[in-house]
């Protein structure tokens, strides 16, 4: 079986043993969301660290850089493991690009470039940033930027 089979199936299988019915509000695509995009925070937190904590560049451009690798990471894993999807890759690009950059100057910028400015600890700055973008983006990926296609549905329907 290939690699983003077994995914898909780890995050079936763990949402169907969650308690309280939660299994039947929460999507195993939104675990698989949750895992990658955990993985990625880290590395976008990692870079943070590097260039403005080691590097010393300016707040704004540190998480700039580091949003731009951890979100690029973000679109290949979400693509391939937890959507799945087949369809081309260049209309998704497109529109994840204006979600990322929706997301970049509203929760980004706006929120952990201002909580900064305010006197709040930068790494909790883009923690707080963090859980807003989170479900700004998994709405944006799961609705937009991997909806499925019309033809796709009715492959989905007839399988």
């Amino acid at each position: 079986m290939e690699e983003h089979s077994r995914f898909s199936r780890f995050c079936a299988a763990v949402v169907r043993r969650l308690p309280f019915g939660l299994s039947r509000i929460i999507a195993p695509n939104f675990l698989g969301f949750a895992l990658i995009n955990g993985f990625t925070f880290g590395v976008d937190l990692a870079l943070l660290t590097l260039f403005h904590g080691w590097l010393g560049l300016p707040v704004w451009l540190s998480i700039t850089l580091g949003y731009v690798g951890a979100f690029a990471l973000s679109f290949v894993l979400n693509r391939k493991l937890n959507f799945e999807s087949h369809a081309p890759a260049g209309r998704q690009v497109v529109l994840y690009v204006i979600a990322i950059a929706i997301n970049y100057a509203v929760f980004l910028l706006g929120v952990g470039s201002g909580l900064t400015a305010l006197g709040v600890q930068y790494h909790l700055s883009r923690i707080l940033a963090g859980a807003c973008e989170g479900v700004f983006m998994y709405s944006a990926m799961r609705w937009v930027v991997f909806a499925p296609g019309s033809r796709e549905r009715e492959v989905q329907r007839a399988g």
